[in-house]
């Protein structure tokens, strides 16, 4: 038998047996909104220099914060105003957005792992002191989630893995290509855009049931 087929057939038994001494398959989901990671030089120049954000918001990953300042996306067809930063800083300025938004702005972002901008699309960004035209900067993220060590030894996944996950309620849906994320600085949850949470009825604090493929995909 092949090598991974038998590892496959393992990590299931894992999860399996995981799952049978309470370890709870649920996930649970938090919807993501429209929003900007800014690389310091970038902030200095949208907010002044030795600008430093305020929190108005913990979020729920440890140590990640939801700005007060906001910022105005462009793009060839329209723009959108408000869009919240959150901090802290990071190396290089991200813009994270919907389909939908994308549309609006008439940009056509690729489908990407937060931090993975790489051949991303254009995006100008207006801050109240200046601008910045960002090459490669705008994104619709893939769905994830985010778990530690110890949450992905119970689901038996991981890290870079896709998984499934599968929602109850009016519209139940099925969300396929959920990549794993796994740092000990995590907190378990789920993040999807909000396409597909009013897509699929969803708000933040609901659940899903991670299902993890027969055949590994990590």
């Amino acid at each position: 038998m092949d090598p991974q087929m038998i590892q496959s057939i393992v990590d299931e038994v894992v999860l399996q047996l995981n799952q049978k001494d309470n370890i709870n398959p649920a996930v649970p989901i938090g919807v993501s909104a429209r929003h900007a990671h800014l690389s310091k030089e970038h902030l200095a120049v949208l907010f002044g220099a030795g600008y430093e954000l305020t929190k108005k918001a913990d979020l729920s990953q440890p140590g990640q914060f939801a700005a007060n300042e906001t910022v105005l996306i462009a793009g060839p067809k329209g723009s959108i105003e408000r869009i919240r930063i959150l901090g802290p800083v990071r190396g290089a300025t991200q813009v994270e957005v919907s389909r939908t938004d994308s549309v609006k702005l008439g940009l056509h972002p690729p489908l990407r792992e937060s931090g993975d901008i790489q051949g991303a699309s254009p995006v100008t960004i207006v801050g109240p002191k200046g601008s910045v035209y960002v090459a490669e900067g705008l994104i619709v993220a893939q769905s994830h989630i985010h778990m530690t060590p110890q949450d992905a030894a119970g689901y038996g996944v991981v890290h870079g893995e896709m998984v499934s996950v599968q929602t109850k309620g009016p519209r139940p849906v099925t969300f396929e290509n959920v990549l794993i994320r796994i740092s000990e600085r995590y907190k378990l949850e789920m993040h999807i855009d909000t396409d597909e949470a009013n897509a699929a009825f969803l708000t933040t604090g609901d659940t899903g049931t991670l299902i993890k493929s027969a055949v590994s995909k990590g």
